[in-house]
């Protein structure tokens, strides 16, 4: 069967908080100019905002430059910081400690993003934008002399060996002069950009974190609407980076999760434990008695920060958001810079559209990006996670006030990142960690949690999570560091089972599992696991996270 085509101005891969503010932006500009204008969103979830995850409190400045009137438009925002706490946890007591100026939320909402993501999706599909849920971007299309000239979208209906099953339907070719590629963190088709164009030649690796979030609906007796808490401190070590947070939202909703540098050495460290640790704590525990767990999910967010910006643009093409990586870590916030990349990469392509030979290259957006608050804020903040991985905990405090209030964010020198699979330790040097077995009332078990994240693959299709080397899990991943991937995932995606034909051990992947984090990955010693996407609509189907 041939692969159906479609033309368009602009393609944009993923409806994230960035793809979505682009393709507002977009129709915004065509419509002000009386311009006819083509836009198409492609998202790999089954529907706007089913991957999408995130604590979240989002700071409105972008969101009030591209819709000034976005109160009067019903958008899903309504629950205004009103208390903001930080504190350090001990193994029994927990110590109140001032808050970091960039952690002050005054004027910011507690949201769930999935639910502003919709809203958003609404407002672009009303002025005209094509989104199409359901369908994965697999592939990058360029022309003869290599330049982007879109995307493919994944077949449909393969076997688990690849090859056309009954119900086969091939992928679309969705072609565009300008393909913006907004996959969130650790985009897939992001990264073989970076390889392909060098993105990466002058820029710090990556790092990143693994963010693990929860929603309870407690007892209304413990429901502060407003209430923003952060931790740091127990159940880490003053050598791993990480904190927890709680943000009450309404209808007696609180967010809890916890976010943990990739960085840290220990193979025998599980993140999803350490979360499920963290809400036993005396001063944690007493919020969830009597309350309902309601949703589960997992997500890897970028921490590299200014140092690990990759070159944005490409012949065809552009990174905005979190593919690019525009996280602001000591706010612990990206929303508004990834729209905000996304505003600017649109009035970029607009210019560029105007005529019938634009650039092929739109490197206005770079330049954009750089004029702009973005790049300020995050060239202030540049030093601040890199010296936590420096000097643990207590000396990442102490250098990180000295930084803000002395040097403004403006010292001469920058901290350079290292990579986070090369931080892993092997096993023989490090000590195991004995987990508590959950409770299945405050603590659970990854599979019981993972069905709270609506999570569903096609089982009969190829695994989308490759091994460059099935011999690598057990002649490296289990003989040097003890299986990392077992405790790395959040979802039980990795177990390693008995042999029974061959004897040993044999690595067995559980892909239904996969909730998409991409921390495998990001965090196997050997770079030897891929994640590509799955077939259009698989994974996650978050309701409200």
């Amino acid at each position: 069967m041939e692969r159906e085509s479609m033309e368009f101005d602009v393609v944009i891969v993923g409806a994230g908080p960035a793809g979505l503010a682009a393709a507002i932006r977009l129709m915004q500009l065509a419509s002000e100019a009386g311009r006819e204008q083509t836009v198409c969103v492609v998202e790999k979830g089954s529907e706007v905002g089913a991957h999408i995850l995130s604590g979240a409190v989002i700071e409105t400045r972008s969101l009030d430059e591209l819709l000034p009137d976005w109160k009067e438009m019903g958008a899903p925002m309504t629950t205004l910081v009103t208390d903001d706490k930080f504190m350090y946890l001990s193994s029994g007591a927990a110590t109140k400690l001032v808050t970091p100026p960039q952690m002050h939320n005054e004027g910011n909402y507690i949201v769930s993003l999935g639910n502003l993501c919709r809203w958003l999706g609404e407002q672009a599909e009303a002025l005209g934008v094509e989104i199409f849920p359901g369908f994965a971007a697999a592939e990058v299309l360029v022309d003869d002399d290599g330049a982007v000239i879109g995307v493919g979208t994944g077949d449909m209906g393969r076997l688990r060996d690849g090859s056309e099953g009954p119900n086969f339907e091939p992928g679309v070719d969705l072609k565009a002069k300008y393909t913006f590629f907004a996959e969130g963190c650790r985009g897939h088709l992001g990264r073989q950009l970076m390889d392909k164009f060098d993105l990466r030649a002058d820029c710090d690796v990556q790092t990143y974190g693994l963010g693990i979030k929860e929603l309870w609906e407690v007892d209304s007796k413990d429901h502060k609407p407003g209430t923003v808490l952060h931790t740091v401190g127990w159940p880490l070590d003053t050598k791993t980076y990480g904190g927890s947070f709680l943000y009450h939202l309404d209808d007696n909703q609180v967010a809890v999760g916890f976010v943990i540098g990739l960085d840290y050495p220990n193979p025998y460290l599980s993140p999803y434990d350490e979360f499920q640790r963290f809400k036993t704590h005396p001063a944690i525990a007493p919020l969830f008695e009597g309350g309902r767990r309601i949703a589960y999910g997992a997500r890897a967010l970028n921490e590299g920060g200014f140092q690990s910006i990759p070159k944005l643009t490409f012949p065809g093409g552009v990174l905005i958001g979190c593919d690019a990586g525009f996280l602001n870590v000591p706010k612990i916030k990206g929303t508004h810079t990834a729209m905000k990349t996304g505003m600017l990469a649109a009035e970029s392509a607009f210019a560029a559209l105007d005529g019938e030979d634009g650039p092929k290259e739109l490197t206005t957006y770079a330049d954009a990006v750089k004029a702009s608050w973005v790049w300020d804020e995050l060239y202030r903040a540049r030093n601040i996670r890199p010296s936590f991985a420096k000097w643990g905990l207590w000396g990442g405090i102490a250098y990180s006030a000295t930084d803000t209030y002395v040097f403004k964010g403006k010292a001469s020198w920058t901290f350079n990142h290292h990579s986070d699979r090369e931080a892993l330790k092997p096993a023989a040097g490090q000590k195991p960690i004995a987990y508590p077995k959950p409770d299945g009332k405050l603590t659970f078990d990854k599979l019981t949690n993972v069905a709270f994240s609506s999570t569903n693959h096609e089982e009969d299709q190829p695994c989308h999570l490759r091994l460059a080397d099935e011999a690598i899990p057990l002649a490296v991943n289990m003989a040097t560091y003890a299986g990392p991937e077992v405790r790395f995932c959040p979802a039980g995606v990795y177990e390693f089972l008995d042999d029974e034909e061959g004897g040993g051990q044999r690595l067995q992947i559980n892909a239904q599992n996969c909730v998409h984090c991409k921390t495998c990955d990001i965090k196997d010693p050997s770079g030897n696991i891929t994640w590509v996407a799955p077939e259009g609509g698989g994974g996650p189907n978050y309701p409200n996270m």
